[in-house]
């Protein structure tokens, strides 16, 4: 069988270096949209009470 000896060649400092730059940090606050099934609802319900275009009148 063979066996591969390999010796760590980085300092501590630079492992901690490489920690951090491959670290992908999370936001604290994101704006992104949620998924919300009850907002559809809401919606087709405004869609559906929202009054009608005007028309334009006949007579004149």
């Amino acid at each position: 069988m063979l066996t591969q000896e390999f010796a760590l060649t980085a300092t501590p400092a630079q492992t901690t270096t490489l920690s951090a730059l491959m670290a992908e940090p999370e936001a604290t606050v994101s704006d992104a949209p949620l998924y919300t099934p009850e907002a559809a609802g809401f919606l087709l319900a405004l869609l559906l009470l929202s009054p009608k275009e005007p028309k334009e009148p006949r007579g004149k």
